[in-house]
């Protein structure tokens, strides 16, 4: 049981999918920490009252529309994705394969290629 347990592991790529999973909670407590700590109160700042996260609208008695949430949300949100999308560009970067012609049917194929993958030459 323990070997189908392994080569299940191995074989489905269900371990990377675990690391992967893991290396994501890690990253998504980076990415808050350098929003919270570094640009939240580089944010605040600039914003007309300190406390704007707590902004409301009262409808009547305890029930309000907390507007000052959402927006700190929506704001939180977008830059955590401007930094998740700058790491990945930063981290994962295409390879660069060299191409040529083919002289036959001028289609762009890999400078390594023997026969065309289109024409066939």
């Amino acid at each position: 049981m323990l070997r189908q347990f392994r080569s299940f592991l191995t074989e489905s790529n269900a371990f990377a999918l675990a690391v992967g999973v893991i290396i994501g909670a890690a990253t998504g407590k980076l990415v808050s920490a350098v929003v919270d700590d570094v640009l939240m109160p580089i944010i605040g700042l600039l914003m007309p009252s300190g406390q704007w996260r707590n902004a409301k609208f009262v409808l009547s008695g305890q029930n309000a529309i907390l507007y000052g949430h959402l927006l700190g949300s929506i704001l939180d949100f977008l830059i955590i994705a401007m930094v998740v999308f700058l790491l990945v560009k930063w981290i994962v970067r295409p390879k660069k394969v060299e191409t040529r012609t083919c002289p036959e049917c001028l289609e762009t194929i890999p400078a390594a290629a023997k026969r065309c993958k289109f024409c066939g030459v």
